[in-house]
């Protein structure tokens, strides 16, 4: 049993940090060197991003995000000292752990349910109008710099929750 609650708790850390690692590689690299070559109009502009990077950073990220969750999920469960139940009613010895379950839970939400179908359309990978793709560049910007405010107090309740901090 401790071999496989030691390989959920490595599988979620290993899985979050592509996570985190992405979403702020998005928000601190991809988005303002996107904006940089669209401005170079002697560059070879955004579309080697858009083409080549992007839909393969978005395939990491989308699912390093399930993955992360599912099995964040999974040591919840297994966990002795621990309940999904618990965490996700921010019960017993769960609840400062609950706090960044559901943080994270918000962040997977937006990244399937906004982020996802938003920059498929932004990307060409579904059929979409200017406008379409206009709405949907400011929905994918919002959600994901939501995504980052808020993995800043999810990393520090699942650090809390694991070394004892006093929150």
């Amino acid at each position: 049993m401790d071999f496989i609650l030691g390989l959920e708790r490595w599988l979620h850390f290993l899985a979050g940090i592509t996570w985190i690692g992405l979403l702020y590689y998005f928000n601190f690299v991809q988005v303002p060197a996107m904006a940089a070559a669209a401005a170079d109009k002697d560059g070879p502009g955004p579309a080697a991003i858009g083409k080549y990077v992007a839909p393969r950073a978005l395939l990491w990220f989308r699912w390093a995000a399930l993955v992360t969750w599912l099995s964040g999920a999974a040591y919840l469960e297994s966990a002795p000292h621990l309940s999904f139940i618990d965490a996700f009613t921010l019960q017993g010895s769960s609840q400062i752990i609950g706090v960044g379950a559901w943080l994270g839970t918000i962040m997977l939400f937006n990244v399937w349910v906004l982020i996802w179908p938003a920059q498929k359309k932004v990307l060409g990978i579904v059929q979409a109008s200017d406008e379409e793709k206009n709405k949907a560049r400011r929905v994918a910007l919002l959600a994901s710099r939501t995504n980052t405010a808020l993995s800043i107090p999810m990393l520090l309740f699942m650090g809390a929750s694991a070394h004892g901090l006093p929150f």
